[in-house]
Formats: C-alpha cells, structure tokens, sequence
C-alpha cells in the first residue's frame, strides 16, 4: 500500500501555482498539504484556489508543522539554498528548483547540510524523468546512432520586464542560470560524462545587466555540445545529438506539454528531406508529476533521488566556468 509524502511549498511562485503542484497533486505518491507565503493572504488564496488543506503566513511556519514530511522550494535563485537550509534543518525533505545556487561554493554547503541532517535533497529537473529523455538515452546508449559526437540546442523566450525575478541579476537572473541550464544538463546526462573545458560568449542587457544572449562550446571526452540560450529572442527549443550513423532530434524537449503526446525523430541520415526519419511518440505524461512521485518514492526509501546534489554541484561548475569564460574569452575547467 502506497503511503504518500505529505509535502508543503514554499511560496507563491508562478511555476509552483501552474504547473508543479497540480501535477504533484496527481501523483500515486504526493499529497500537497500546506502552502506558505510572507503574505497570508496569498497563501490562503493558493489553498483555496488549489485544494490545499493549510496555508500559512510565513515559511517558518510551514516548517514548524511536523506533518510536512517534504518541502518543495520555488524561491528565487537566491533564495534556494539559504532555505533548503532551513528546511533540512528542519527535518525536512527537499526538492529545490533548479538552478540549485548561485554558484558552486554555494551549492556545496548543501553536502554538509544533507550529511549532518540525513534529509533527501535534490534539484528540480524534471526533464531527466521525461520518456522522452530515458528513451533518447537508451537509445544513444544502444549504438542506434553510432558513436555520439556532438549536440545542438537552443532555448529562448521573450522577457523584458524589469521586475521579473529572471531580470535581476543580483537574484540569480538571466538567461544562462534560468534555461541554458537546461543544454548543460541534457548534454551531460546523454554524454554520461562531465566537459573537460567549456568557453562562451556572453551579451548583457545595457540596462538591467543579465545576460541575454549566450553561446557556449562544451568538451567532453568523446564529443562536444553547442548551444545558444536567450531571453530576448523568438521564443524556441530544440535538442538534437549526432552520431556517427544517425541523429535524434527532440521536438519539445524542456517544456514538455502534459497535455499531449511527445514525440522524437531518429534520422539514419540515408535522405536530406526526411525520408530516413522515423517518429518515436509517447503518451501523454506530466514530467512534474513523474519527478514528484520519484522524489517521493525516495523519500519512503524505494528509489533513489532523480538529480542528486552531486548532479547539481557539477551542473552548477559547468555555469560557473561559462561566466569565468565570458569575462576572460579564455577556455575555462569546470
């Protein structure tokens, strides 16, 4: 008999109201018993609006409650580790949002946190638990396309509002730490292998100093990545890996839509129009709700943590040295 996790959330945000906690609200192993918010009202108005049996008007409140077994923090960037802290202190479970920190040095106060407080920590990309990115891996790993030698990726939207949280830079905004996270990791986790050096380009906002456009090159043992990231472009995504005797394109391949089928195209290249193409679709998911039943699940101690903080540090290195490199135009280590 499953025995669900009853998990509380840490503010109001955007993601959390739309997408997470209604997906995890649909989970076999998830049940969301307690918002917070510094603002009751909104707390309580989340509650209402979401089904949620507690809402409460500050974060340390929500800690206090020793039913909330998990937490799941959609802070701002530079609040997820100060209060992943708190939370683990607190006896708490918690899955962060993704970028984990700030920065490495950051992020790794989180190992000592875990290993004194015995909490399950881990960082929320959702996409590592996608069927489309198993599969793709799966398929990688199988020699469907030969040896793999390269990835391409792109990922952008719009955004120029200044009072956005993705806008302000001393909050951990723009774009690299917001989605060219996402390349990073979905490199890393097809490579299986971690950039030996990585070198990029940066462009700032003249005005709120983010950045807004970035390119970087990734080394990896076997291959290397490109990817472009922005948030002042046409809104796209787009993965594709290469191999010697084929190529996978992921259509959607971070906003994944839980309402309808996904789909992957395997090219073995035999005809520059398509003909050599064939579809892989898969049913309807919410990769919000996969991610929130496997946390879950480790939690009860049946599986392990989807993105460990391990995976997140060396996420977080992979960004860090792309900034070193933006500002020396050298070649940097992660």
């Amino acid at each position: 008999m499953i025995r669900k996790v009853r998990w509380g959330v840490l503010g109001a945000a955007h993601i959390a109201l739309k997408k997470v906690i209604p997906a995890m609200q649909r989970g076999a192993w998830c049940e969301i018993s307690a918002i917070a918010s510094r603002d009751l009202a909104k707390a309580q108005r989340a509650a209402r609006d979401l089904d949620i049996p507690k809402a409460y008007g500050s974060y340390d409140e929500l800690l206090a409650d020793p039913e909330i077994e998990a937490v799941y923090n959609p802070l701002p960037n530079h609040l997820h580790v100060p209060w992943t802290v708190r939370c683990a202190e607190a006896g708490k479970h918690v899955l962060c949002e993704k970028p984990l920190s700030l920065d490495v040095a950051e992020a790794r106060q989180l190992l000592t946190v875990r290993a004194r407080t015995g909490v399950k920590i881990g960082e929320a990309f959702m996409v590592r638990t996608h069927p489309q990115w198993l599969r793709t891996r799966e398929l990688v790993r199988a020699g469907r396309i030969g040896d793999l030698r390269a990835a391409m990726g792109f990922f952008s939207y719009f955004n120029r509002d200044r009072a956005n949280i993705r806008n302000v830079r001393e909050w951990g905004g723009g774009g690299l730490m917001d989605i060219g996270c996402y390349p990073i990791n979905t490199s890393r986790f097809i490579f299986e292998a971690e950039p030996r050096r990585v070198i990029a380009l940066v462009e700032r906002d003249p005005e709120m100093h983010t950045d807004r456009l970035a390119s970087a090159l990734l080394d990896y043992p076997s291959g290397q990545a490109i990817f472009t990231c922005s948030t002042q472009l046409v809104p796209y995504q787009r993965m594709q890996f290469f191999g010697t005797k084929g190529r996978i394109e992921i259509e959607i391949p971070f906003n994944a839509p839980p309402d309808s089928p996904c789909r992957i195209f395997v090219d073995d290249g035999s005809d520059l129009f398509g003909a050599g193409i064939q579809t892989e679709t898969f049913p309807v998911c919410d990769q919000y709700t996969i991610q929130g039943d496997l946390f879950s699940q480790a939690v009860r101690g049946e599986g392990e943590v989807p993105v460990p903080l391990e995976d997140a540090i060396r996420n977080m290195a992979v960004i860090d040295a792309l900034f070193r490199s933006a500002e020396s135009g050298n070649w940097e280590t992660p």
